[in-house]
């Protein structure tokens, strides 16, 4: 007997098995083949925009893949650098024969946790209750709990052009009765659809018309516990690239012959990123489409096209790829081809990721409709940590929509559902400049310590850059700066406006041009670079952060503000009958969450609290 068994060795289910097994519970994680763990189908890169937040909030809860990142990229920057911290995040190409390498090194490390080879093809139910899973040899296997963590494997079939192929990512064997017999114990069952672009062989690529893309010049890593472990000169290039004309044309052509719009494909498509002739009929006005050509790994010599994802059949995408410039005389390894798949309703998915429907049975990842690594390994995460606290007779962990981005992707999946897979955005999260990656540590650490995922070396850690952040908050407070006639000529050296006083060391990083380095010419701060990074936010952007802080303390105010889990909503007049309907479908755990709930007007949101308030001396 297991205390939990995770199923499905993607990202979702390494940090799901990791989570549990290190929080003390007996794991097992079940993975049709161990070579695929932590594999890289798409595109083999960590992170992005707002990707690489939810990458940080990982680490600082004390996921593994910030550090797994960190010790197997190539290369890495720091994107939207030129802009507001809000919208900064990292993005790595990490290497697609390294990354599973070390992911599972990690794994195995754990003493509570055992990896099975094995296909799950359905659950052990009793009274509404999982009790375990039976593999396609029929094997029974116990456990309390159960994480679903599938993946694109569940009734998968891969599409180019008219040919589908019921098959998983890289032609391997699917689940086939896993996601009906969910069905059977009244899961609602959605289709989904995403793709990936050809491969390219390195020696048929001309660089020499394509822009560079390189690797930031300064230390950067996703962990807040190592130290960059790269060699910055050494980085691999990336390369950028456009569609044309031709291209276009190409696609036009044959547009009917692929897979979506041939009437093949019955799953959604992610909106977000979509398929290079999903863009041609959606963007026709634009003149070309931006791609990059990306190395997988620096161990054989095969090049990712990404933004060309494809359901095109083979000869077209010949044509296609032979329309870049640069790629005339390309040699594809890999074509392109669409996968579609099942996933479950995330409507019927507790904050938790346990499912409403089956008690004890959680999921992650893309079986919950969403897309990405990075979304899927928050998911595992959570999964992993809430599946732990339950069997510990404790409280869930719910991450709000001011706590962090993983926060706002659960709490977008539980309220909203998804109709299509789901990618995370910058512009998903209201508070957006409070949930930055400069303090993912500081805003989620302690709880990863609390839950026991966090040592407490890395716990003292914490408490020590808080304590240097505070004490350089007191001291540009009240150190100052004497404009004498050497001070006077710095700044005008730059053309900075000169102080007409004296001013605090504070009133002068205030201002949009000064930064600590410039105030390096006059006092010495001997404090680490985060430590500068983080205090010259927080003055610069001090009157916008103040604001978002009172929004928040308003929603976190509505946020206690819970609904009875006995509550008919049928029995409450004058609701609006879609309100009703989605409000007893989702069963919103409180007034917050019920206003989020599409369909649910303010109005709806009104007679529900004057209700609460008359039936349940709800205040």
């Amino acid at each position: 007997m297991y205390d939990v068994i995770v199923v499905g060795g993607g990202h979702a289910g390494c940090e799901a098995s990791n989570a549990s097994s290190k929080m003390g519970m007996k794991t097992l994680l079940l993975t049709m083949n161990k070579n695929n763990i932590a594999d890289m189908p798409c595109n083999p890169s960590i992170g992005g925009t707002a990707k690489g937040i939810i990458v940080r909030e990982i680490d600082a809860l004390g996921g593994l893949m910030g550090i797994v990142a960190d010790k197997s990229h190539f290369q890495i920057k720091m994107l939207n650098n030129s802009k507001g911290p809000a919208v900064r995040s990292l993005r790595c190409q990490a290497d697609k024969r390294v990354y599973p390498k070390v992911m599972l090194e990690y794994l195995e490390s754990n003493n509570n946790l055992e990896i099975k080879e094995g296909l799950v093809e359905d659950l052990i139910v009793e009274d509404n209750k999982v009790k375990g899973i039976v593999l396609a040899n029929g094997e029974k296997i116990f456990s309390k709990i159960v994480i679903l963590t599938t993946g694109t494997y569940l009734k998968a079939n891969v599409l180019v052009g008219s040919k589908s192929t019921p098959s998983g990512p890289h032609g391997e064997g699917r689940s086939n009765n896993l996601s009906d017999n969910l069905k059977k114990y009244g899961l609602d069952i959605l289709r989904l659809k995403t793709g990936t672009p050809p491969r390219i062989e390195k020696d048929s690529i001309d660089f020499s018309c394509m822009s560079e893309e390189l690797g930031d010049d300064i230390p950067l890593t996703f962990s807040h516990d190592i130290k960059p472990i790269y060699d910055i000169n050494k980085q691999q290039k990336c390369y950028l690239l456009y569609t044309n004309d031709k291209t276009h044309e190409i696609i036009r052509k044959h547009l009917k012959e692929s897979s979506m719009y041939g009437g093949y494909v019955t799953g959604v498509g992610p909106r977000y990123c979509p398929s290079i002739e999903d863009k041609v009929v959606r963007f026709s006005d634009k003149e070309r489409h931006q791609l990059f050509l990306e190395p997988e790994s620096i161990y054989y010599d095969e090049w990712y096209l990404q933004g060309f994802s494809t359901s095109m059949p083979i000869d077209v995408q010949e044509e296609m790829v032979h329309s870049l410039k640069g790629l005339e005389h390309a040699k594809i390894t890999k074509y392109a081809y669409a996968i579609e798949y099942d996933a479950v309703s995330s409507l019927q998915i507790k904050p938790s990721l346990e499912n409403k429907v089956i008690e004890n049975l959680f999921t992650a990842g893309q079986i919950n409709g969403t897309s990405g690594y990075e979304e899927a390994a928050a998911q595992g995460l959570m999964a992993g940590i809430n599946a732990s606290l339950k069997l510990q007779g404790k409280d869930a962990l719910i991450l709000l929509r001011s706590d962090a981005y993983i926060g706002v992707l659960i709490d977008d999946l539980v309220t909203k559902g998804v109709t299509d897979p789901y990618r995370m955005l910058t512009s998903r999260a209201e508070f957006r400049l409070l949930l930055r990656h400069d303090n993912a540590d500081l805003r989620l650490r302690e709880k990863g310590y609390e839950v026991g995922l966090i040592s407490e070396e890395q716990y003292q850690r914490l408490l020590n850059k808080k304590a240097m952040i505070k004490k350089l908050l007191e001291d540009v407070k009240t150190q100052k700066l004497v404009i004498t006639s050497d001070v006077k000529k710095c700044f005008e050296d730059i053309n900075f406006e000169v102080p007409k006083k004296t001013m605090t060391y504070e009133e002068l990083l205030k201002r949009p041009e000064i930064t600590f380095k410039f105030l390096s010419n006059f006092h010495n701060f001997l404090y680490d670079e985060e430590i500068l990074e983080q205090v010259e936010i927080l003055l610069k952007y001090s009157g916008y952060i103040n604001k978002a802080y009172k929004e928040a303390d308003k929603l976190q105010k509505i946020e206690e503000k819970q609904i009875p889990d006995d509550i008919d909503y049928s029995k409450i007049k004058n609701l609006a009958s879609e309100a009703r309907q989605k409000l007893s479908e989702i069963r919103p755990r409180t007034i917050a969450q019920a206003s989020r709930i599409s369909g649910v007007n303010p109005v709806d949101i009104s007679i529900l609290a004057i209700y609460l308030k008359k039936e349940y001396n709800h205040e």
